[in-house]
């Protein structure tokens, strides 16, 4: 748990440092300086509404124990075993299987499920699903992937007025237009590859916290290897809009295969499905 956060935390920082080279080309000294400024800035903003503007993109609608009795029940059975706040919840309406769970701490969280994945799973199958997702809230990952995902868009931005305007090097004086870019092809490549990897790492350690939680590590397996069948065969429309939001989700809701081991937002399922065999006791299945 605590290489897994300090991994996440030079991750970040490896983040906050492409900030730092895209605006000190911009400007020298005092663009690098405005660049950290505005990425704090950014952060900020996504501290206090990342929740809310993630579920109004996917037009979720919050659900309660008279309106979803089934999901809800699970919901709130699996917080009280995990000793957290119970937070609210909502349903997409979505015909592809997946789920995610947002907000900036655990006294100010959400998850949701889309409706595909409501019909597709079997209770206990959902119960390890939303296992998984409070996991992702007791750790914060929620805040972690929010602000990855807003500063790698940042960065690419920045990145894009670097090569329409050009910049300055460290002295002020007018740098190389093909430094530009450079800059502008590499810096959100590289910032987008560390996101995926932030997302990568804290994947494993909710599945195994989920697996902790529901005290069913096979139900959460069999739940990924039923959504994974599935999911990239029903386009989910918001995400293909909004990319940067598919780290946030259970499952890779996108449907482009090109370079997908480079650019996998998610571990293997098949690699997650065997680690959660071992906790089991089991031998993974085919």
């Amino acid at each position: 748990m605590l290489s897994n956060w300090f991994k996440t935390s030079v991750l970040m920082a490896a983040i906050m440092g492409i900030f730092a080279w895209v605006g000190s080309y911009l400007g020298g000294g005092s663009g690098m300086v405005t660049a950290l400024v505005f990425g704090g800035a950014t952060n900020l903003f996504v501290y206090w509404f990342s929740d809310t503007i993630v579920l109004k993109m996917y037009k979720a609608r919050e659900v309660d124990e008279s309106s979803s009795p089934q999901f809800y029940s699970i919901v709130r059975e699996l917080v009280q075993r995990a000793g957290l706040p119970m937070p609210r919840v909502y349903v997409i309406d979505e015909a592809q299987p997946n789920a995610f769970a947002t907000g900036r701490s655990p006294e100010h969280a959400a998850v949701a499920a889309t409706t595909g994945i409501l019909r597709m799973l079997s209770a206990r199958e959902l119960r390890g699903v939303m296992a998984h997702e409070l996991s992702h809230v007791g750790h914060r990952d929620i805040l972690i992937s929010t602000i990855s995902a807003t500063l790698a868009g940042a960065i690419s931005l920045l990145a894009h007025f670097a090569m329409l305007f050009g910049g300055r090097d460290s002295e002020g004086r007018p740098a190389n237009p093909a430094a530009g870019l450079a800059i502008a092809i590499l810096a959100p490549l590289a910032a987008m590859l560390i996101q995926m990897a932030i997302s990568r790492a804290r994947e494993f350690e909710a599945d195994r916290g989920g697996a902790e939680i529901s005290g069913d590590p096979d139900a959460l397996a069999d739940a990924l290897l039923k959504i994974e069948s599935f999911a990239h065969g029903i386009p989910m429309r918001t995400a293909e809009e909004y990319p940067a939001t598919a780290q946030m989700m259970i499952m890779n809701p996108l449907s482009g295969k090109d370079m997908e081991s480079l650019f996998r937002t998610h571990p293997a399922t098949e690699e997650r499905v065997r680690r959660l065999r071992e906790m089991s006791g089991l031998r993974p299945r085919s």
